[in-house]
């Protein structure tokens, strides 16, 4: 049950990011303070779905449910809980889903703490972002679903890979994450500011910070490699 919920909670999130990369866009475009106040409340409800979506996977993994081909060929009940845990983004399907649920913590933090942000520069950046994750969250369903089942499960996992058996495997690949993903909000400002005719001094202020946290945690996970 929780394992359909989170496959269901992945399709209400494109159809969220959908709405959130075309109608404050619009709005923006257009002057309708309406469209554009519904940037933030999608953005936070992308984040809430993703969120959920992860976490089912991540009940998957400790509970080694092996009627999901990800768990199968990643997991094992004898694992340690840390690495069943970290199991969850050892593979392309979970760290894939790590990579969207990193992108809707980016975009929920710009809804919550960019009050500062004029409103249109705003809904326009939140659009961009909705616009990446439309394009990630389809890639992710339609050809890296981490919800796939087994028809037949079997009683035991393939184990995961010993290579990646070594607890830096635990925090290298979120921080890392956290890095390359933040770079997607400066990505979105500068699409917005273009889209606004408007690069200045001002923009540079409200870039700034989105830049360096992801420049920080982008130097914490190379470090966590090494």
């Amino acid at each position: 049950m929780i394992v359909e919920l989170g496959h269901f909670a992945l399709i209400l999130a494109l159809m969220v990011a959908l709405v959130q990369s075309t109608l404050p866009l619009w709005g923006a475009h257009r002057g309708d303070a309406r469209l554009m106040a519904l940037a933030g409340p999608a953005a936070l409800l992308q984040m809430g779905l993703v969120a959920g979506s992860f976490a089912a996977l991540t009940w998957a993994f400790v509970v080694s449910d092996f009627s999901l081909a990800v768990v199968v060929s990643n997991s094992h009940t004898l694992k340690p809980m840390l690495y069943k845990v970290s199991g969850v983004w050892g593979n392309h399907e979970g760290s894939l889903l790590l990579w969207v649920l990193i992108l809707a913590v980016y975009g929920a933090a710009v809804a919550g703490f960019g009050g500062n942000l004029p409103s249109r520069l705003k809904a326009r950046v939140l659009a961009v972002q909705g616009m990446i994750g439309v394009a990630f969250l389809l890639f992710l369903l339609l050809t890296s679903n981490p919800f796939w089942r087994l028809a037949m499960p079997p009683l035991d996992g393939q184990d995961l890979n010993p290579l990646l058996q070594d607890p830096g495997l635990a925090f290298h690949p979120p921080f890392l994450y956290l890095g390359y993903v933040g770079l997607s909000m400066a990505f979105s400002f500068a699409v917005a500011a273009l889209i606004e005719g408007r690069v200045d001094a001002a923009w540079g202020r409200w870039v700034r910070p989105w830049t360096l946290a992801a420049w920080v945690f982008l130097t914490i996970g190379i470090a966590l490699g090494s």
